[in-house]
């Protein structure tokens, strides 16, 4: 088999197509079919290399993986359209802009979940959020421009950012984690942490984390108080997406999640470890093995601190497994969320109207959709879903 079958023989096994690889790899689809054709040869030793690293971050097997999960950054300034054209290096004429924001911020600009919010008072300045789906987006924004986090990370501390929070996030592919052993050891005192705190929730139990209310995310430990600079947050992936987006359980890619919420100095901190060392898996478990380890208890131990660590928890933070590496997952914007809420709340209604026009030989609805007019926010939309990534990015 030549290397190019390989290629192609992998990305296969692995389920992912030649759309997403492209992506990742920043290349174009048509570039990839060529290739895995035998109709473009790859020369470089290096290229075929990194080509081959890529694919491996999307093999299903890897039952770790580590990824930015939250970044709220605040910028000693007024004037978004710098921040957007000269840190995220995107258009700005692409952004939707909004006559209201959130953090008592006056409006924000957005780019599907790339959120700007800015204040005419200088204190306040620019403020950039990127939630869990927007850290996806702008990696697919970061792969169009041939940019890493850490460029991009090191840019918005250049330009005097100041960190707010960052959340990093451990996918378990596999169900290492048991998020019921963890709550039942935490509830027997066979945790060792330096949390004062913790709290535990089951599936589809309603739970208040600061100002937001959550339904679903399984079973939850929180180590550590909301109020904090620093807690962890682990529970069930795979029941929170069969929750929010129908997938069943068994199906879902991510089994658990342990994320590291981390606040103004800790964020700091975690950050300027990060871009020091460029070692994600180092800085990540220092954090959690700093605060928490889980371990069997012995009852002809009196000590706890000389309990053996758990097995599964020992292998989870490092012993006889790969190295952990920084996983991109990046995602185009889409009006995801609008279709859902057209399939499950309009979809039924406007079925029963078109039976109806059918029967009675009425054009109601085609008449209500031809009559309906666009607004410019909708035509913005519009332009954003309709507009290549290329030209979305200004190019370095």
């Amino acid at each position: 088999m030549e290397w190019y079958e390989e290629v192609k023989a992998k990305r296969e096994s692995y389920g992912i197509s030649q759309n997403r690889l492209a992506t990742a790899l920043g290349v174009s689809r048509e570039y990839l079919n060529r290739l895995e054709n035998g109709k473009y040869q790859v020369q470089s030793i290096e290229k075929k290399n990194y080509i081959i690293e890529v694919l491996e971050r999307f093999d299903p097997n890897a039952p770790l993986n580590l990824m930015f999960d939250y970044l709220r950054i605040r910028f000693p300034t007024t004037n978004a359209r710098a921040i957007i054209e000269n840190l995220l290096q995107m258009r700005f004429d692409q952004m939707l802009h909004e006559d209201y924001a959130y953090y008592k911020y006056a409006e924000h600009y957005a780019y599907g979940d790339i959120m700007v919010m800015v204040s005419p008072d200088e204190e306040k300045g620019v403020l950039l959020e990127l939630k869990g789906k927007g850290c996806r987006q702008f990696e697919n924004v970061l792969v169009a421009q041939c940019r890493s986090w850490y460029e991009f990370l090191t840019d918005c501390l250049c330009a005097e950012g100041i960190i707010k929070r960052l959340d990093l996030a451990v996918n378990d592919m596999k169900g290492i984690l048991d998020i019921g052993e963890l709550i039942k050891k935490s509830e027997t005192e066979e945790c060792i942490s330096l949390f004062r705190t913790f709290n535990s929730y089951s599936s589809g139990e309603f739970t208040r984390e600061t100002d937001e209310d959550k339904l679903g995310m399984g079973r939850t430990l929180y180590l550590g108080s909301f109020k904090s600079e620093i807690y962890f947050c682990i529970y069930e992936k795979d029941y929170e997406q069969y929750i929010k987006n129908g997938v069943p359980i068994e199906e879902a890619p991510i089994k658990n999640r342990f994320e590291i919420r981390l606040m103004n100095d800790r964020a700091e901190n975690a950050l300027k470890d990060l871009l020091t060392y460029q070692n994600e898996e180092k800085t990540v478990f220092e954090i959690i093995n700093r605060y928490v380890t889980f371990v069997d208890r012995n009852p002809k131990q009196p000590k706890k601190s000389r309990w053996n660590i758990n097995p599964l928890w020992e292998y989870f933070i490092g012993k006889d497994r790969a190295k952990l590496k920084l996983t991109t997952q990046p995602e185009p914007y889409t009006y995801d969320r609008t279709i859902n809420w057209l399939g499950t709340q309009v979809a039924p209604t406007l079925k029963l109207s078109m039976k109806i026009d059918e029967k009675n030989g009425t054009n109601t609805v085609n008449r209500i959709i031809e009559n309906a007019k666009l607004s410019e926010k909708h035509m913005r939309i519009f332009k954003q879903q309709t507009t290549p990534i290329e030209e979305v990015i200004i190019p370095r």
